[in-house]
């Protein structure tokens, strides 16, 4: 017996097999980095939606963000990517149709979330602020836009950085609709050599390797701008 772990079997898994890990990881990074600026840019639209005096537009925001946040992403996975294809709005090649779909999907998931962050950095910030930028002439937008919303930033940022983190976790479903991302390339490579758990180890450190910077670096910007701001 061979035991349930070998680091010698883990060191040969990764250096016969290397380029299928690379391939996942930089695969998992693209997904997630337009993910998260995709997830960005609707929570934005859909923050100020729902902050909106209008009841349609806060009612079709409202209902957006309930159904995304109450199922499972790799639902919306499915729905998103089966759905297209049996409209025939199919890219080629398939790699590329099933990478591009997978992206909106997790994006999309992505706003519904950031547009609750937004939302709550936006409400974190003293309302005299945009009282007091309304009492010297400004506009309610360029208030929002050049008082509000950059001091609403401190707020949501280590939001932000912990949604990419997520996102860069969520990303493992895509593998069922044949996205190559880490999870994917894993199971090519258990599959291949029949070696399981330290493929996975080796597709957790990367996850690991990934994930605990981002996080160090946005405690450490956070820590700066709270300093600065105290000065």
């Amino acid at each position: 017996m061979s035991g349930f772990f070998s680091f010698a079997r883990l060191i040969q898994v990764f250096e016969r097999y290397h380029k299928f890990f690379f391939d996942g990881l930089k695969t998992t990074l693209y997904i997630s980095f337009f993910a998260v600026l995709m997830g960005t840019l609707l929570g934005l639209l859909f923050a100020f939606g729902k902050m909106s005096r209008l009841r349609v537009v806060k009612g079709i925001c409202s209902l957006y963000i309930d159904i995304v946040r109450a199922t499972p992403l790799l639902v919306q996975v499915m729905i998103i990517y089966y759905g297209t294809l049996s409209m025939g709005w199919k890219l080629q090649p398939t790699e590329l149709n099933a990478f591009f779909w997978g992206m909106i999907a997790v994006g999309m998931n992505s706003g519904a979330y950031m547009s609750e962050v937004i939302r709550g950095g936006i409400g974190a910030v003293d309302a005299g602020q945009m009282e007091a930028a309304r009492s010297i002439g400004m506009s309610k937008g360029k208030a929002m836009r050049y008082v509000v919303l950059p001091q609403a930033v401190r707020n949501i940022l280590p939001a932000v950085a912990n949604e990419f983190v997520t996102v860069i976790k969520e990303t493992s479903v895509l593998g069922m609709c044949g996205i190559h991302e880490i999870m994917f390339r894993s199971g090519d490579v258990a599959s291949i050599g029949y070696v399981y758990v330290e493929t996975y180890v080796i597709a957790a450190c990367m996850y690991f390797i990934l994930v605990f910077p981002v996080s160090k670096l946005v405690a450490m910007l956070e820590r700066r701008m709270n300093k600065s701001v105290t000065r």
